[in-house]
């Protein structure tokens, strides 16, 4: 079928009739991904970094707060949308230990009604930005409802949860007690404190773990991966657990060690997790989860599964076909493809190779480019194989898709 495309109010139509990539006025993106996609009643904006008009940094956190927003904004009001109509959003800061700055442009932005949000500090970010936020909003305000269990102290900055339709977004809730700001000395009860703030923001909306689509826990060297996993299973049914991205950070805000930001279905009949024949059922994360007609895909890097599984692929471009490779297996079980995916998080170990990846990359997004976010989250590892020749990963890749 030959596609056709046309600007309309600052969105142009491709593939299907209610999937249209927003394209405001402005410098073209830095890689091969969209600004922002509507699909259906959602519209999914890529990270924005916090260069101004000028094509310049400002030197405050505040100011590169504010413009980084101002960024957001573009894309939002090209779509026919304001600020209001975000739901849920994701913000990356080079410098963690200035959330409280970056706080105080945030609330002027956000006078009422604030999104759900989750923060982390990475190690780096393209065009060395020192803030990216990215977004989902919503077609019609009428869908959005804000979600405060009695315990959560939101200062007005962010909403604990949103519901959106059918769909709930829950904020990066940390390891830290709400009431005193105490972070336990055990990283097992930072984890389930973590988890508890988001049991208690799930039931305030009538759901509960079961109706979990997606998670992502960002962790810090505090919380071993081990730790967190075990904590994690115990609220979970085995092989029908949520998609998950799980990343290491290099902080998070005021010192906490453990966050887990999720997303729900709140029909529960519409929620099912897809698993590929090739992979095993597992106690922390399925592949893919079915929530409505949107599609979340578990982060995967370039893993050879079966029992000689591994990272064989020395370089970032053959690590990245690899995962698009490992994340085709998914999409075709549920009957998609990349032409279904309207947004990824891509996750490298070094952002020198930002050129290197966007090529292989955009190899897999022919017709539609989907929204994107990249981040460096830790400073690079060092290259070197181990005894069975397997390499260290250098890159990892989660995607939201729709039928």
């Amino acid at each position: 079928m030959k596609l056709s495309a046309f600007f309309l109010l600052g969105l142009l139509a491709v593939q299907a009739a209610d999937l249209k990539v927003v394209a405001p006025p402005g410098p073209p993106p830095v890689g091969p991904f969209s600004p922002g996609i509507f699909a259906g009643d959602f519209l999914y904006i890529s990270g924005q970094g916090a260069r101004n008009r000028e094509g310049k940094f400002a030197e405050t956190t505040e100011q590169q707060t504010t413009d980084c927003l101002a960024n957001v904004r573009t894309v939002i009001e090209a779509a026919g949308l304001t600020m209001e109509h975000i739901v849920y959003t994701q913000v990356y800061m080079k410098d963690v230990t200035q959330y409280d700055r970056m706080n105080e442009s945030w609330r002027k932005v956000f006078t009422k009604n604030p999104p759900a949000r989750a923060t982390l500090g990475v190690h780096r970010m393209p065009t060395d930005t020192p803030i990216e936020i990215n977004a989902v909003a919503v077609r019609d305000l009428k869908m959005k409802k804000i979600v405060n269990p009695k315990s959560f102290q939101a200062a007005s900055t962010i909403s604990a949860g949103v519901l959106a339709g059918n769909r709930m977004y829950v904020s990066g809730l940390v390891g830290r007690d709400p009431k005193t700001g105490a972070i336990p000395s055990d990283p097992a009860a930072q984890v389930q404190l973590s988890l508890d703030r988001v049991k208690e923001t799930l039931a305030e909306a009538g759901l509960d773990f079961r109706h979990v689509a997606f998670v992502n826990p960002y962790l810090t060297d505090g919380v071993p991966m081990n730790v967190m996993n075990n904590v994690y299973a115990k609220h979970f049914e085995f092989g029908n657990t949520p998609a998950r991205a799980t990343i290491r950070v290099s902080g998070l805000p005021r010192g906490a060690n453990i966050e887990f930001t999720m997303i729900a279905v709140r029909d529960l009949s519409q929620r099912r997790a897809v698993r590929p024949k090739n992979m095993e059922p597992s106690a922390t994360a399925s592949p893919c989860v079915w929530a409505g007609d949107t599609f979340y895909c578990s982060a995967k890097s370039g893993f050879i599964p079966g029992p000689n599984g591994g990272i064989y692929a020395q370089t970032v471009d053959h690590q990245v076909r690899q995962t698009m490779r490992n994340l085709l297996d998914g999409l075709e079980e549920a009957g998609l493809s990349f032409d279904n995916v309207v947004a990824t998080n891509v996750y490298v170990d070094n952002l020198d190779e930002f050129g290197t990846m966007n090529a292989a990359y955009g190899e897999y997004f022919k017709t539609t480019k989907p929204t994107r976010t990249t981040v460096a989250p830790l400073a690079p590892v060092e290259r070197k194989p181990d005894n069975r020749g397997r390499w260290p990963k250098l890159e990892e890749v989660s995607l939201v898709a729709v039928k």
